[in-house]
């Protein structure tokens, strides 16, 4: 066995198997593919905690505390394509959390839902298009945020975000910390939750496809 400059075991190319694709299962391919559709079309906020398992749920909940995140939720989009709701939240205020509904058309998390493209901000309480709902709902300021689109069976269906909270105080009509406020987040954080939504991508895809050809029956 090999090391490489880290003292890492390296892996050799002659003993890695080489799995290939079994013909005999080409002509369902269509069939399971539209089998899966259907099983995403039932995929609600309400029920999406239904297709998660206790491994999702603790790395949801160490990917938020690597990150640094005071909170974190899990937004899925309704079937009406019209809200973002939150189905899991690391935080203990959880139970006055999921269920709230975000619009599509307000909001940073809609914004990332819309564009698929992640986001990361130090005093996004001063962002325009930072949606105080929530905040206000707790009775708590966002400082700084991060969110990344999250996808399973093919398909953008929702997000997920990470915020740091301060207190603040409202003087003219505008909001000043009061007292210390937290460092943001950088790059590596946002690294750390894009990690999380690909490999939990991976797996709800891997248990709905379990489901969908009865694997996990005896």
């Amino acid at each position: 066995m090999k090391l490489n400059l880290c003292g890492e075991a390296e892996t050799n190319l002659a003993i890695r198997p080489n799995f290939l694709v079994n013909e005999r299962f080409l002509p369902l391919r269509s069939i399971l593919q539209d089998h899966l559709q259907r099983i995403a079309e039932t995929i609600t906020p309400e029920n999406f905690p239904g297709i998660c398992d206790d491994l999702i749920w603790w790395l949801l909940k160490n990917s938020f505390k690597q990150a640094g995140a005071d909170e974190g939720s899990v937004w899925i989009v309704d079937s009406a394509m019209k809200h973002l709701v939150i189905s899991y939240n690391s935080g203990p205020n959880a139970g006055n959390l999921i269920g709230f509904q975000q619009n599509l058309e307000e909001g940073i998390v809609s914004l990332v839902f819309a564009n698929e493209q992640s986001f990361v901000e130090t005093e996004v309480y001063r962002n325009a298009h930072h949606s105080g709902k929530l905040d206000d709902k707790l009775g708590v300021t966002t400082y700084a945020m991060v969110v990344v689109p999250f996808y399973f069976l093919n398909q953008c269906r929702g997000v997920i975000s990470g915020v740091k909270l301060m207190e603040a105080t409202a003087s003219a009509g505008k909001l000043l910390p009061k007292g210390p406020v937290p460092c943001g987040f950088d790059l590596d954080d946002l690294s750390t939750l894009q990690n999380a939504a690909l490999i939990i991508r991976d797996l709800i895809d891997y248990r709905l496809l379990k489901t969908a050809v009865a694997w996990n029956q005896h």
